[in-house]
């Protein structure tokens, strides 16, 4: 009897040290399951408005089918991240991918304006990124998370670089529903990735994990009160404010950036696709080179007080740009404080609840920039409308001051207590 439960302990020990052999493997796929995403995504957006004016769509029209989306992904994110909780990451992935199949199928197939609004229903599930999140997340050491984390910022610059150059070819050589076929296709090989190399379960508990799963099926995943009940965890509430806050004003810059491309600066699409490829490149570096690094040598704490304090000198400099040589001065500087804040505060948010609620937390902070997709078109035309361009750096200029003031006094609160 004894020699049997020796053998069995020996037995969990090797299976334990084997996972954490394949935790390594496990998240270089993840990677390569997020930066194909990416692509696809970047790809899609080389279809949809060409599709839509061929559609008979307006620039009115076109925001409402943008809006759908915002809608729809605002309110999956917090479902999804829960159903990935309770049902293992092998699960979720899979039926983001398979939506991710449908969403382009659907977009091949659209030949009516109702047609590329019914094709936008999937992307209620097409939470792959929150998801990949949510096992790097399960999978990494919390003080090498936030550098996880970071190289999926990586993955965000190639997928960039990659969907919009592929896109645009595929595009202007075989049209929408080719391109749309090939997304399809790709997002296919995404799911066999999945079923390839993605264990059923993530979670270090994850007995724990599957014993809640087995009792909370038929409630947790559509319960307001299982999701919202993470803002209770101390800092939890606190931290996601100023997450919203400092994310809000440099959020609409972002969403008005092609009216603002076109508009303003009056750049050709050439141009512009140009502009976006050095986007990827500043984020691959930063993502890549920069932010790992000083997440091992500084403390989570002075970094977000850092990357805020940077977001408002980038306000201050939007705000006084004139010429498109200004606006490339401030895009190191915007993608530097943008990737340290997202990391920083996603990897604070995760370590602060149970690891059990890690996917559900992610797919909380997913909501925040589909909030902003859905507002920030609204508050942004108006800005740009009745006080111009400088009025949207002014903004993110103010609020990030006062989030940076109120962060500073915590800190060196803090500072003199641990003094004490």
């Amino acid at each position: 009897m004894n020699r049997k439960v020796q053998l069995s302990d020996e037995t969990s020990s090797q299976n334990n040290t084997v996972d954490k052999r394949n935790r390594g493997k496990i998240i270089q796929v993840v990677y390569i399951i997020a930066a194909l995403d990416i692509t696809w995504m970047f790809l899609q957006f080389s279809i949809t408005p060409y599709l839509a004016k061929k559609l008979g769509f307006d620039t009115l029209w076109f925001g409402y089918l943008q809006t759908m989306v915002g809608f729809c992904q605002l309110f999956g994110g917090p479902l999804f991240g829960r159903f990935g909780d309770l049902f293992g990451a092998r699960t979720a992935l899979s039926v983001a991918c398979s939506s991710s199949v449908v969403f382009f199928l659907l977009l091949a197939a659209a030949n009516h304006p109702a047609m590329l609004f019914i094709h936008k229903l999937p992307t209620l599930l097409m939470h792959i990124i929150p998801t990949s999140q949510m096992v790097v997340t399960d999978l990494s050491e919390p003080e090498k998370r936030a550098d996880a984390l970071s190289k999926l910022g990586l993955c965000f610059g190639v997928g960039m670089i990659a969907g919009s150059t592929l896109g645009g070819h595929l595009n202007t050589r075989y049209g929408e529903k080719i391109t749309a076929c090939v997304g399809a296709a790709g997002s296919f090989f995404s799911l066999l990735l999945v079923l390839k190399f993605i264990p059923k379960n993530t979670k270090v508990h994850a007995s724990t994990a599957t014993a809640n799963a087995g009792s909370d099926k038929k409630t947790s995943i559509f319960s307001v009160d299982q999701i919202t009940r993470l803002m209770k965890f101390p800092g939890v509430a606190r931290t996601f404010i100023v997450k919203i806050a400092v994310s809000l004003p440099s959020g609409i810059f972002q969403v008005m950036f092609s009216i603002i491309a076109l508009e303003f600066f009056k750049l050709q699409p050439e141009e512009n696709g140009y502009l976006m490829a050095f986007f990827g490149i500043v984020q691959m570096v930063i993502q890549g080179g920069v932010i790992g690094r000083m997440t091992a040598r500084f403390s989570e704490s002075s970094l977000l007080l850092l990357s805020v304090g940077v977001s408002a000198l980038v306000g201050l400099g939007q705000a006084n740009m004139q010429t498109v040589f200004h606006l490339c001065l401030t895009i190191i500087p915007m993608m530097f404080s943008l990737s340290m804040f997202n990391v920083i505060t996603d990897s604070m948010l995760t370590k602060s609840v149970p690891s059990s609620d890690t996917g559900t937390m992610l797919g909380l902070c997913s909501s925040v920039q589909s909030l902003l997709r859905t507002v920030g078109p609204t508050i942004g035309g108006f800005l740009y409308v009745n006080f111009g361009l400088p009025s949207i750096g002014t903004v993110q200029f103010v609020m990030n001051v006062a989030v940076f003031t109120y962060l500073l006094r915590r800190h060196l609160k803090n500072t003199d207590e641990q003094k004490e």
